[in-house]
This record gives structure tokens, C-alpha cells and sequence, in this order.
């Protein structure tokens, strides 16, 4: 599997936090700061954007280092994704990415 598919099926490789971090590109920080804080009703700073990718190897931002219950869960059993437990169909966590996101769905799916 793609080393840049989150535990939770996104693709990292697609996620701007890793490109702003990628290209040091504090513009881009900025608004995806701003986005977050706004979907997520949290206020998340540009500082917190920097992420390599959460099965990467580097930095993360606060919430997936320590915070995603998704990520947690999948490292916690070892697993490389959700799409290697026989309970993701049933997952209340991987749910919140899955039940929105077909692509997500669709990478973890490519796990069985």
C-alpha cells in the first residue's frame, strides 16, 4: 500500500498541511489554518501546520500525533490502516472519514 494513505484512507500526498510543510509555504499554513479552525470550530494556528504525512516518518501536526482517535486506534493494533480490521465496516471512528469520502473508502478497501 501507499505509504501517504492515512491509517483512516485519506491521502496524504493530497493533504495541504504536507505540501505547506513540504514547500515551507507559510501563505499556505495560513489557510489551511483558517479552514480548519472553521470546519472543526477549534482555532488551529499556522504553526500547527507542518505534517509529513501520519504513516510518514517526521513531523505531524498537534492532532495527529496525539489526538486522532482514528490514527490512535490503527497504531494501538497494529495495523498499517483501518482497511486491515475486520471491524472498519461497524467503526464509529473511521466512520467520520469514510462515511464522507469515497476515495478514503475506496483506499481502504484496496487493503482486503
Amino acid at each position: 500500500m501507499n505509504d501517504f494513505i492515512a491509517c483512516c484512507g485519506l491521502d496524504c500526498e493530497a493533504c495541504e498541511a504536507r505540501i505547506a510543510t513540504l514547500n515551507n509555504d507559510d501563505e499556505l499554513r495560513k489557510k489551511v489554518a483558517k479552514y480548519w479552525s472553521e470546519l472543526n470550530k477549534v482555532e488551529i494556528t499556522p504553526e500547527m501546520i507542518n505534517c509529513t504525512g501520519c504513516r510518514i516518518q517526521g513531523v505531524k501536526t498537534p492532532y495527529a500525533e496525539s489526538l486522532c482517535p482514528i490514527r490512535k486506534c490503527a497504531l494501538g493494533r497494529h495495523y498499517t490502516t483501518c482497511g486491515s480490521c475486520n471491524e472498519m465496516k461497524s467503526c464509529e471512528k473511521v466512520a467520520m472519514i469514510i462515511g464522507n469520502n469515497a476515495e478514503a473508502r475506496k483506499n481502504l478497501q484496496a487493503v482486503n
